[in-house]
């Protein structure tokens, strides 16, 4: 009887997840809103005793986004005092939604990232993982990928879309 082999397992092939890479990221937003007087106003009397108030230690570590999503007119200073508040805190704090943030944190995590593992080698960058890594940071992989790979791949290393080959 002849031994099955595992190509793909013998071809060199590394496989890059960016699932992996943020792992231990959590991203969370404080939506403004719930702080308007009837939807529209925000008091800042108020709203400094609400922030004086709050229990931050829920934003420990966390990558937070601050924004409204009504078409209230929100004055500058008021995420300003909510940065202030996040200060020591949060790991990061911006004025963004969850997708932006998302964007920004690969783009900073995959810019720091030691690629020395991937030098001279055919690399499949996963594709078929949570949905949840944003298309940017696929582009960005790419982006420091080529400058050390040999030859950059899309999807599984058993079924991959050839995306740029050192020349």
């Amino acid at each position: 009887m002849e031994v099955i082999k595992n190509k793909v397992a013998d071809s060199g092939i590394l496989v890059f997840n960016l699932d992996d890479l943020l792992e231990t990221y959590e991203i969370k937003e404080i939506d403004l809103a719930p702080f308007l007087y009837r939807g529209f106003v925000l008091r800042e009397k108020e709203f400094r005793q609400t922030l004086k108030d709050m229990d931050w230690s829920t934003y420990q570590g966390a990558h937070v986004g601050v924004f409204c999503s009504t078409d209230a007119i929100i004055p500058t200073w008021a995420y300003m005092l909510v940065a202030a508040q996040l200060e020591n805190v949060a790991a990061s704090v911006s004025f963004a939604k969850n997708p932006e943030i998302k964007s920004r944190v690969y783009r900073e995590a995959l810019g720091v990232f030691d690629w020395s593992t991937y030098a001279d080698k055919i690399v499949v960058i996963k594709g078929c993982g949570t949905g949840a890594v944003p298309t940017s940071a696929y582009v960005e992989a790419t982006t420091q990928l080529q400058r050390v790979a040999k030859k950059i791949m899309y999807g599984e290393p058993c079924s991959s879309v050839p995306v740029w080959r050192k020349k």
